[in-house]
């Protein structure tokens, strides 16, 4: 994510050391690592339309396809989704442009260009040198090599690598059978979610995959849903209160069978944190500071 860098000479050295595996992509980013470094290639306005295109496609078809393959693309980008995105992008250079940008893809790419800019500005105002957010560093412009197309890339800031996505973490956890640590490491993401409201801001997309776990912290890998508008924040909150299960909302409904003890406990403490009341009084009392 995008936060006030740290200036530095030169590149980190492993960035020019090894060539760069790709390790994630979102509708508007592609991400590549070194053993300790993240950097970012960002997609080109096309790019994100096919993808939106898509999206909205295998949501509406993902029961139909076979073998579950609707949710595994949703799930997790794989080679046959970069493949369908390439044909809806060749498409798209024939077809009319009013066929592709109907009302609801011209609204989703607004919401998310207008969101991406507004929460990456937030966090560099608010964030950067906390503990919320991997340290970002900025260098000269440098060419470092990837993995796969297109084989290069010229950067010039680099992020702190975590050391899972904390969705992961959980499930490798679950596979373990370490549910107290489950139910630890779920009160930390409370705990960062009541962090952030204190300094003023809310995070209306906390899906598990959007954080990432760096030594004991739990930190915030995606600004694009961070806000401080009053209205954004009410209106994620209206629908999280009326969710029964909070766990089963964040992917955690398999994980916490075994143990439903812990997922009361998570549920009763989510719906005691993730109000209207509480994140309006710690905003306030962060306006009073």
């Amino acid at each position: 994510m995008d936060v006030a860098p740290r200036l530095l000479l030169d590149a980190p050295d492993e960035l020019l050391t090894f060539r760069l595996r790709r390790i994630g992509e979102g509708i508007g980013k592609v991400v590549y690592a070194s053993p300790h470094w993240v950097v970012k290639r960002e997609r080109k306005p096309s790019e994100v339309v096919a993808l939106i295109v898509l999206w909205k496609a295998l949501r509406k078809f993902e029961h139909a396809l076979p073998f579950g393959l609707g949710d595994r693309l949703l799930a997790k980008p794989s080679r046959q989704l970069r493949f369908l995105r390439l044909v809806t992008q060749a498409a798209m250079r024939v077809v009319p442009r009013g066929f592709w940008f109907t009302t609801h893809v011209r609204d989703v790419w607004k919401l998310y260009h207008r969101r991406g800019m507004r929460g990456e500005a937030l966090a560099r105002e608010h964030l950067s040198g906390t503990d919320l957010v991997p340290e970002t560093v900025s260098f000269p412009p440098v060419r470092v090599r990837v993995l796969g197309w297109p084989g290069w890339l010229t950067v010039s800031e680099a992020t702190e690598r975590v050391e899972a996505i904390l969705y992961g973490h959980l499930r490798e956890l679950a596979r373990a059978g370490e549910f107290e640590e489950i139910e630890r490491w779920l009160n930390r993401f409370l705990e960062v979610r009541v962090a952030g409201w204190s300094r003023g801001l809310f995070y209306v997309d906390a899906h598990l995959n959007n954080f990432g776990v760096l030594g004991g912290r739990i930190v915030l890998l995606d600004a694009g849903g961070v806000t401080n508008r009053w209205e954004d924040a009410e209106r994620r909150l209206a629908m999280d209160e009326a969710v029964e299960q909070p766990h089963v909302q964040l992917g955690l409904g398999a994980m916490l069978a075994p143990r439903p003890d812990i997922a009361a406990r998570f549920n009763e403490k989510w719906k005691s944190l993730v109000n209207r009341g509480q994140v309006l009084r710690h905003w306030e009392e962060a306006g009073r500071q």
